[in-house]
Parts: C-alpha cells; sequence; structure tokens
C-alpha cells in the first residue's frame, strides 16, 4: 500500500448527501478551496432515498409555533427547544433556495387537480398536525440530489472524490500536539489505486449520514455504516443519545425485495395498519389501541405496536391497506412505490401492502451545537451524523432533510467566522503525514470480515433492537467487546480496505449504541426498555453523552 500523499484545501466535506453537499455549497460561496470525498459514486447516499418530502411551514394555515410544537411532542421532552425553532424558522428560505437551484416539488396541479393548481401539494406524516410536506412525488430524496450534484459539480472550487473511504480524522492529540484537541483534516483511502491520503484542511465537515448497516433489517443502502460517528468517537469527539435509533415501521416484506421503504406518507394519504388475528383471517385494524392517533401516531409508537402486534399472533409481517384510492391516482401520488409494489405482484389500489418495521436512522450522533460545530475544534457534523437536539428522542417525519439543508448553512457562516484562514494553527505537513503500515500485509482471511459484520447485524437486530432489556443488552455488550478485539488485531495485522474499514465502524457505532443503551434506565421516544418501562420526569433534557479518554 502506497502513503505520503498529502493534497491540501480550505475545507474538507465527509459525505456526498444532501447535508454534504449542501455543506460543499455555502462554503464554497467564499471561494475557497472545498473537497468532497465519497465512498462510492456521489449519488450512493441515503438522502437519495428519501420519499416523504421535506417537512417546512410554507402554508398559511399552518405556522411555525405549530410545526415546532409537533417536533418537541415527538421528540419526548429531549429536544433542544432553541435549535428546533431555529432549524423550523429557517426552514422556508431554505426551500426557497433549493427551488433556486432547479429543485421541482409537486403542484396540485401536477396531481390533476384544477383548484389551487399551482400551489404545491403538501403531504402529512406521522406526528404532523398539519400538512407541510413539501414533496416531489414519492422521490423527494432522488430529485433533491440531482439539483445538489449539479449545483456542485457547476462549482471550480469544489473537488469530489469519489470511491475514497475516510480511514480516520488528523487531530492534534494524534500528533502529540498541545493545546486543545484540533481537527486537521483525514486519512482517506484511494479504493481504485489502494493508497492513503492524506488531506489536510482548516476545517472538516462530517455529513456521512446514518448506520442502518448495523442492524440486520434496514431500510438504509449499504453505505450506512455511521463512519462519521464512529471516526469522531475515536478523535475523541462527545457523542451522545445513540440509544434512540429509529425503526420505520413499514418496510416491504417480500423475499427478494430487500430495503424499500414504503413512505409514511401512504398513511398520510389515509393508509391503514392492520393486522390478521390468524392465517386465514382477515386483517384487521389495530393502531386505534395504541395511540389517538391511530395509523398516524409518532413512529416510535407504530413501529413498537407492529412488533407487539407480530409478536402476539405469530405473523411475519403486518399490512397497509391503502384500497381507498383509486388506481390512477396511486399511481400519480406514488408512482415509484406503485411500480416497486407491482414488482412484488402487489397493485395498491386492490391489494393489501404486507410491511415490516426496520433500522431507519439515527436521532443521536456527533454532539454539535445548532450549528454544526462539535466538541473538536475545526470539526463539524451535519445531517444524520450530527446530534443537534433537533430530533431529541425520536425524529419527527421528514425534518432530517430539513435539518439537511438548514445546518450546513448555519455551518458555513460558523466556519468563515472561526476559521477564514487554512494556514491558521495549522501543523507543518510533515507532522500530519504520520500514517504507516507496519507490518501490515495482504490479507487472505476475508471471511473474518464477513463472520463478524453478520454476527454484529444479527446480535444487534435481536438484542438492541425495537424492544429491549438489561439482559439483552448486556449479551450485546458482552459480544461486542469480543468482536471489536479481534477486529483490532486484524486492523493492524492487514493492510486497510474498503471492506475493513467499515467492519471497524459498524462495531465502534454498535457498541455505542448499547453503551448509551445501557445508561439510559428509562423508557423514552425510540428506547423502550422492558426494564425501565416507564420515562423518567428527572431526565428530561438530560442527554446520554460519551467521550473517548485521550
Amino acid at each position: 500500500m502506497k502513503i505520503g500523499e498529502i493534497q491540501e484545501f480550505d475545507h474538507l466535506v465527509i459525505g456526498s448527501g444532501l447535508a454534504g453537499l449542501s455543506s460543499a455549497l455555502h462554503l464554497a460561496e467564499s471561494g475557497r478551496s472545498v473537497a468532497v470525498v465519497t465512498k462510492r459514486e456521489i449519488f450512493e447516499c441515503n438522502s437519495r432515498l428519501a420519499q416523504g418530502g421535506v417537512a417546512c411551514v410554507v402554508d398559511s394555515l399552518d405556522s411555525f409555533e405549530e410545526h415546532v410544537k409537533d417536533t418537541l411532542e415527538a421528540g419526548a421532552g429531549l429536544c433542544d427547544a432553541g435549535a428546533v425553532r431555529a432549524i423550523v424558522e429557517a426552514g422556508p428560505e431554505a426551500i426557497r433556495e433549493l427551488i433556486d437551484l432547479g429543485a421541482k416539488f409537486t403542484t396540485r396541479g401536477d396531481l390533476g387537480y384544477t383548484e389551487d393548481s399551482n400551489e404545491y401539494d403538501l403531504g402529512r406524516e406521522g406526528g404532523h398536525h398539519k400538512r407541510r410536506i413539501l414533496h416531489a412525488g414519492d422521490i423527494t430524496g432522488a430529485e433533491l440530489e440531482r439539483v445538489m450534484i449539479e449545483a456542485v459539480r457547476s462549482k471550480p472550487n469544489i473537488r469530489i472524490f469519489e470511491y475514497h473511504v475516510a480511514v480516520d480524522l488528523v487531530v492534534s492529540h494524534r500528533l502529540n500536539l498541545g493545546g486543545p484537541n484540533r481537527c486537521f483534516g483525514a486519512y482517506v483511502l484511494d479504493v481504485k489505486n489502494g493508497t492513503i491520503v492524506t488531506m489536510l484542511s482548516a476545517t472538516t465537515t462530517i455529513a456521512c449520514g446514518g448506520a442502518g448497516k448495523v442492524y440486520l433489517y434496514t431500510s438504509n443502502p449499504d453505505v450506512a455504516c455511521g463512519s462519521g460517528v464512529a471516526m469522531a468517537y475515536r478523535a475523541g469527539a462527545k457523542i451522545a443519545n445513540m440509544e434512540f435509533i429509529q425503526f420505520h415501521p413499514t418496510i416491504l416484506y417480500h423475499p427478494t425485495i430487500r430495503s424499500f421503504l414504503i413512505s409514511e406518507a401512504l398513511r398520510g394519504e389515509g393508509a391503514v395498519l392492520k393486522c390478521r388475528e390468524t392465517r386465514d383471517s382477515e386483517p384487521v385494524e389495530f393502531m386505534q389501541k395504541y395511540h389517538p392517533m391511530k395509523s398516524l401516531a409518532p413512529r416510535d409508537v407504530v413501529a413498537r405496536a407492529i412488533d407487539s402486534e407480530m409478536k402476539r399472533t405469530g405473523e411475519e409481517c403486518v399490512y397497509l391497506d391503502i384500497r381507498h384510492h383509486d388506481e390512477e391516482t396511486l399511481r400519480r401520488r406514488f408512482p415509484n412505490i406503485f411500480a416497486k409494489c407491482l414488482e412484488a405482484g402487489i397493485n395498491m389500489a386492490k391489494d393489501l401492502i404486507p410491511v415490516v418495521p426496520a433500522a431507519h436512522f439515527v436521532c443521536g450522533g456527533i454532539k454539535t451545537d445548532v450549528n454544526g460545530e462539535s466538541s473538536i475544534q475545526g470539526l463539524f457534523a451535519v445531517g444524520e451524523s450530527g446530534c443537534t437536539g433537533l430530533h431529541g428522542a425520536n425524529r419527527l417525519a421528514s425534518n432530517s432533510l430539513l435539518e439537511a439543508l438548514v445546518v450546513p448553512k448555519f455551518a458555513a457562516k460558523e466556519i468563515e467566522r472561526k476559521y477564514p484562514l487554512f494556514n491558521a494553527g495549522r501543523p507543518p505537513a510533515e507532522a500530519a503525514l504520520n500514517w504507516t503500515t507496519g507490518n501490515a500485509t495482504d490479507s487472505d482471511e476475508q471471511v473474518v470480515i464477513t463472520h463478524n459484520w453478520d454476527e454484529i447485524r444479527r446480535f444487534m437486530w435481536d438484542y438492541v433492537g425495537i424492544y429491549r432489556t438489561n439482559k439483552r443488552l448486556e449479551r450485546a455488550k458482552n459480544r461486542i467487546k469480543m468482536i471489536r478485539k479481534e477486529i483490532e488485531k486484524y486492523y493492524w495485522d492487514f493492510l486497510v480496505t474498503a471492506d475493513l474499514v467499515e467492519l471497524r465502524n459498524i462495531a465502534t457505532v454498535a457498541e455505542l449504541i448499547i453503551d448509551c443503551s445501557l445508561l439510559r434506565h428509562e423508557s423514552r421516544g425510540l428506547h423502550y426498555n422492558a426494564d425501565y418501562p416507564y420515562r423518567d420526569p428527572e431526565l428530561e433534557c438530560v442527554d446520554t453523552v460519551i467521550q473517548r479518554k485521550l
């Protein structure tokens, strides 16, 4: 493995989802150089799969107060109220900027309505008391990624590095520099050339997305391994609230079509959840037993209800019923979902849709303020990698894309104020170039990576999933400690590969989720522990924070 190459930029962004590309665009406005590192092609990210849309107050019948209230209620007493308000109120301007870039949101006219045809067709999802979800059909994420990629590619001062995997951050404590811990960039694996590149920068923004691949069943793509959180933890950053993993209630249940999300927007348009009491009985509605909002309850409630009904009845799935809409309406409103269901032999207008819960979103992450600034100087985190306090113990539907648009703009302003010069406080290049292969050799034991990957994902699903107990969490902790020792030995014995980097990150994130879960002695939002079934009033607004001792 070749080492020794150094590249220097004013700003480094790790990740090419909506938050990463938004960060790059805002940082580039100053005219400074920006590098965007992404582990595969630029469009391979979680954002691209987002179906529902962007939650934003654009209707005169809605208000910031109501959006804030819905967010705080969903967050179950753990949101940062100041961050919630700042992000919600910045939403309309972020939407206008997107539209100026060329984003096309669905209007009522697009759906065939003649009345108010130029008005946006606002959707409603679980936890929202008003229609406020701007969407582009049912492929909103793909549309926003398209617009952002075009904008980023048009900027001469932004350089994109595809098939480059960030391995670890370059931080002052690793370089034996005095003073507070500061980030100066990252060590990056050039996958195609098999080389390690040292990328130095005045600031580093982590926008690596989620960690769904830590679990056996997930709506996330293969790239969602929690790498940003893992790297930041190893570098000494504070990590918060990793026990709050959102399981999307409705992933298509099918033997060959995996990880396909059935948007919450279906329930916003009246779809009802049903379950069979016996194998041969007609499915019946059940959400009225769990929440006043029934099938439009917040995601944590719905996911636990589905899990409970499946365990109670022994059924392998539950069903969504949206047959009250005709086929033409469903094809117009949900073209992508309708086509995928047809591929599975399901006509949404005539058939029930089989669904199960799956890991979907991490509400915790690298602890930051509302500007995305972490506890390490020069290190920022945006999107799903960061924990601003917006989501609290449970994310309100479609607030994630809003956060991915707004916080990068806040961060860019803070960066321009605090870190205007690349050379300010930067270590000599030779000091940062301390990557070494040591005695590592090429591996002939790929099976170790595959086996550990599968084992982690399975016990995380079984022991640290929707329903937790102390005993299950302790079992998971014992397993992850042993596996992490195996991985670290493997890491030092063999040369770095993309698969090894991802396995190492998955193991780190798994342990963070387990440790945070063990520290929270209550049930709140997405974290349900049968040994502590009630919410503790003394833990209102109290984050679970973990930081590695350096």
